[in-house]
């Protein structure tokens, strides 16, 4: 049996007792086991969302979503936004 994923991003900061904390809440239908993912600078600057894009994008922790197994929406689920 295969399980559907949600992702959804935001954004937090990490203090110095190594806790995550969140800048929003998260969706009150949440309430359950999650993973998480965590993206930082090595220097701990702030860097801008287009930067922020271009590593993620390029990070080999990301190449499993080229598998065709990923694969698994096409154009016509979801709805178009109105115009």
């Amino acid at each position: 049996m295969q399980t559907a994923l949600n992702a959804i991003e935001v954004t937090g900061v990490v203090s110095d007792a190594r806790n995550l904390q969140l800048d929003e809440d998260l969706p009150e239908n949440i309430s359950s086991k999650v993973r998480v993912i965590v993206l930082y600078t090595a220097n701990g600057e702030d860097i801008e969302e287009t930067e922020w894009l271009r590593a993620a994008s390029n990070n080999p922790a990301f190449d499993f979503l080229n598998d065709s197994e990923e694969d698994i929406y096409t154009l016509e689920d979801g709805k178009s936004l109105p115009k």
